[in-house]
Parts: structure tokens; sequence; C-alpha cells
């Protein structure tokens, strides 16, 4: 009699074919931003804010927050570093018109005593997205997940 089975063989490359499906078709399916790396790019944008926020309040004097939504990156005023979102991330900024620098580089003032101009700043991918609210009477800034059209 024969024995009926699988040989080890067998076995070893049906467990090969699943693991590499498991790795590459997602990539293939779902390119684009992921839900974690969407949160940090909107918390990333957040902090920048505060701290234009913090710098105006300490400083003194009027401090910016610049975005730059054609090539998805942002400074803060007084600081050398530009801060690089995700290269698939949709922005959107609602500020004064006093504050668009161009159609794709606009800024975000805040003020000595810590107000600003206010606005919004919408971090999205698809119909996931987070608002970034500035009120402008308090400078506060906070983040609110949306995945309906209110933006």
């Amino acid at each position: 009699m024969k024995a009926r089975g699988f040989t080890l063989l067998e076995i070893m490359i049906v467990i090969t074919i699943i693991a590499l499906s498991y790795t590459l078709l997602p990539k293939l399916f779902f390119s684009g931003v992921s839900g974690a790396e969407l949160k940090s790019n909107a918390r990333q944008v957040a902090g920048g804010l505060k701290l234009a926020r913090d710098a105006a309040i300490y400083g003194r004097k009027p401090a910016f927050l610049s975005l730059d939504l054609g090539n998805r990156q942002f400074t803060v005023d007084g600081e050398t570093k530009v801060h690089k979102l995700h290269p698939e991330v949709e922005l959107k900024l609602y500020t004064a018109q006093d504050d668009l620098v161009s159609e794709t580089v606009g800024t975000i003032r805040f003020f000595a005593d810590g107000s600003s101009n206010g606005g919004r700043v919408t971090v999205g991918s698809g119909a996931r997205k987070y608002l970034i609210d500035i009120d402008w009477l308090t400078g506060r800034v906070t983040i609110d997940e949306s995945n309906d059209e209110k933006a």
C-alpha cells in the first residue's frame, strides 16, 4: 500500500506562496496612505501649529506656520527644519485671504496673546480625513476625525 498525504516539500511551497501573497497583495490593491500614517501626518501638522502658537506667546511677536500644499510640507516660523508629509496625502488650507502667499502656499498666523487668524487644515486620503481647526480667539488647535463631506 502507498501512503497518502503531502510531502514536506509540497507543504513548504504552499506556505511560501501564502506568505508572499500576504505581504505583496495588499500593496498592489491598497496603495496610498495607511490610517496610522494619515493620523501621524495630522498630528504632525497640529504639533507644528501648537509650536508656532508657543513661539508667538513666548517671543511676544507674531509667528507663522507656512503650509506648502503642492510639496506637502510645512515650516514653523523661526525654525530651519522643513516638515515633510506623506507624498500621497491630500491637504486643504482655509485661512485669511491676506495669509495666502500663492495658490499652493498659505500661512496660519498666531499673535503674541495666543490668538490666531483662525482657519482649518484638512489632512486626508480618499474618504478618510482629519480636520485640524484653529480657533481665532484662543488659538486652540483641535483635531477632528471625519469621514463625511463636511470639509
